[in-house]
């Protein structure tokens, strides 16, 4: 997948993260609390580097409380120069007015983000919940009344501002689904330039299913894919990464309750969208949860997930076989912990975003960061 002098550069990263020292430990810092800037609650991180090098979080800001779409609902986005040391302030980049007349919060939340390298632009895909059209509310039809849809915000100032959002429902969702939206966490740019975020959508008998969507002119149009696992088991929240040439690894929160993660690949000859989805399988322990998944330069997969049965325990996992078979892992954070988003930083280390709390609820979004060297560790 990557060129020579890139893999070259991915090895240079991965010995100096060697010489650094096995006590290397991670360094974390809070972003949000409940309460700060008024919100009752935060949830939901994405996490990418934009191509000048700058670390954007993004996330809900739950103004009203912890509850999900239907809800009083903005996405918020925070921005470090320092990799992760310092942040700015919080920036509302999606707001829709919660005063229009039987909206139920008019929210708009589950961010995912990635960036244009081509461009230098940043994409937020959300959903927006007009009315009843969360998770459980959402019907067949295209318009905001009739279904919740999937809208973009573009930057093209290094997330200072955002563009008032659009959306691609119309290009991407089947009329008689329920509803079709993104993974949440961190999208994908091919070596072509194609932008990818994981997705999914729940069919006329709200089936749900993972898939991703493409762009191959920057933003502009939109494609679907096949569901991942067309039938059993059902699938929702998923990730994705190129692990060679033209093939995708995906992670998948498997609905099943099997408190397994389900994973496939996406593999294709010429183009994308003539791929078809290899025969899925179950690896990984899992509470039926969102995981986050990034590949280093190394050619190094890293997963983070709640190695439980419930939602604690966030640990970093490796793989170096494009995802066939993983590391025991290294435990980041053993309270209770829920979704995470990785991005590898522009010095090789990787960077998380992820729920933790210390009560009977998930109560802060914290950053952490790490060599490499540290996760490939024995634990």
């Amino acid at each position: 997948m990557r060129s020579y002098f890139a893999a070259i550069f991915g090895m240079f990263l991965v010995v100096c993260s060697m010489a650094s020292g096995q006590n290397d430990e991670p360094f974390k810092k809070v972003l949000r609390r409940e309460g700060d800037d008024g919100s009752k609650s935060y949830r939901i991180p994405a996490l990418t580097v934009s191509p000048q090098g700058t670390l954007v979080a993004c996330f809900d800001i739950r103004w009203q409380g912890t509850q999900d779409l239907p809800a009083d609902i903005d996405v918020g986005v925070m921005r470090s120069s320092d990799g992760g040391q310092t942040w700015g302030p919080m920036i509302i980049a999606m707001d829709y007015d919660r005063r229009l007349p039987n909206a139920m919060g008019n929210g708009v939340g589950d961010p995912a983000i990635v960036a244009d390298r081509r461009t230098g632009h940043l994409f937020i895909a959300a959903l927006w919940s007009q009315g009843n059209n969360g998770w459980h509310g959402s019907g067949p039809g295209l318009s905001p009344e009739e279904t919740g849809q999937l809208v973009l915000s573009r930057s093209v100032d290094d997330g200072l501002t955002w563009d008032t959002p659009r959306s691609i429902t119309p290009q991407i969702k089947q009329p008689a689904w329920k509803l079709c939206f993104q993974g949440p966490g961190a999208g994908v740019q091919l070596e072509d330039g194609t932008l990818l975020f994981a997705a999914q959508f729940q069919d006329q008998l709200r089936k749900p299913s993972s898939c991703f969507i493409y762009s191959h002119d920057s933003g502009q149009n939109w494609q679907i894919s096949p569901a991942a696992i067309p039938g059993q088991p059902p699938t929702s929240e998923a990730q994705l990464v190129q692990v060679s040439p033209k093939v995708l690894l995906m992670t998948m929160r498997n609905e099943s309750r099997q408190k397994q993660r389900l994973w496939s690949y996406w593999r294709w000859q010429s183009q994308i969208s003539d791929g078809t989805w290899d025969e899925h399988w179950q690896d990984v322990r899992d509470p039926v949860c969102m995981a986050g998944l990034t590949i280093h330069p190394s050619g190094t997969l890293l997963l983070s997930h709640n190695d439980s049965k419930r939602r604690e325990r966030l640990t970093i996992r490796t793989s170096q076989d494009q995802g066939k078979t993983w590391s025991h892992g290294r435990l980041l954070d053993g309270r209770l912990t829920a979704y995470s988003c990785l991005a590898v930083l522009p010095d090789g280390d990787i960077g998380i975003l992820y729920e933790v709390g210390d009560k009977d609820s998930v109560e802060t979004l914290t950053f952490a960061r790490f060599p490499l060297d540290w996760a490939l560790q024995p634990p």
